[in-house]
């Protein structure tokens, strides 16, 4: 039985992946802050499915929970979150701080404690980027900025691990309704509703089945980076300021 350690488990995408690969035969370690919903999740999967509760930001705890997991044949990079989207010059720096800490330190602390088992197993990485990576829009840029070190960390990565047998890939998604733009929202359901109101998002389950469709292609075959967005998404226009 293969074994995927995913971070973020316990809404989301996260949660999405956990319940696709336990269904598919696979052992999942999950993490995330929310103990109730870990409790939930692992009372509703049974014995496949082992939670942690772990905050991101707590490097040290990061390091501790790395060090102490068995063999890991898959790791998810998936945890994060966005703060407000407000331009730099209005944003607060403490919430900032913790974005940083959890969708950039964060990961790269948990991706090198588990680096000697990957290159052991042969296994993979799949890192949770975004199409704003890519895009800029007006009061991303710290968001923009740690999703750009992701997809940029995910390609280093690939060179790094170059002659191991260790796959990594960059996913990088547009709409996705799920509770990101509900906590980007200081908790507004409703704004979150009004930003997805007849967009026809893509959902966690659209994602989910791309990263099986990863994991699971033959050994000899890389994904570098994967954009999706829904049909109805594309591109805006350049942004000109005038002066009256």
């Amino acid at each position: 039985m293969k074994t995927a350690l995913i971070t973020g488990v316990t809404a989301g995408i996260g949660e999405a992946c956990t319940r696709r690969f336990v269904a598919h035969g696979w052992r999942v370690i999950g993490t995330g802050r929310r103990g109730d919903r870990l409790k939930r999740l692992a009372d509703e999967l049974g014995e496949p499915f082992t939670p942690i509760e772990l905050d991101m930001r707590d490097q040290e705890a990061v390091v501790e929970v790395g060090a102490g997991l068995p063999s890991v044949d898959l790791l998810i990079n998936n945890a994060g979150y966005a703060t407000e989207a407000v331009p730099l010059q209005d944003a607060d720096l403490d919430p900032i701080r913790g974005m940083i800490e959890t969708n950039i330190v964060g990961l790269v602390t948990l991706t090198r404690t588990l680096l000697p088992r990957l290159i052991e197993r042969k296994g993979a990485v799949i890192n949770l980027s975004s199409v704003a990576a890519t895009y800029p829009y007006r009061g991303g840029c710290n968001y923009a900025g740690t999703k750009a070190f992701v997809r940029q960390f995910s390609l280093g990565l690939r060179c790094d691990l170059q002659g191991t047998g260790v796959r990594v890939t960059s996913i990088e998604p547009g709409m996705v309704e799920t509770e990101f733009t509900v906590v980007r929202n200081g908790g507004d359901q409703a704004a979150s509703d009004a930003f997805y109101a007849g967009a026809d998002p893509m959902t966690a389950d659209d994602i989910a089945a791309s990263i099986w469709w990863i994991a699971t292609l033959p050994a000899h075959l890389n994904i570098n980076v994967l954009e999706l967005m829904p049909v109805n998404q594309s591109w805006a226009g350049f942004a000109v300021h005038r002066s009256a």
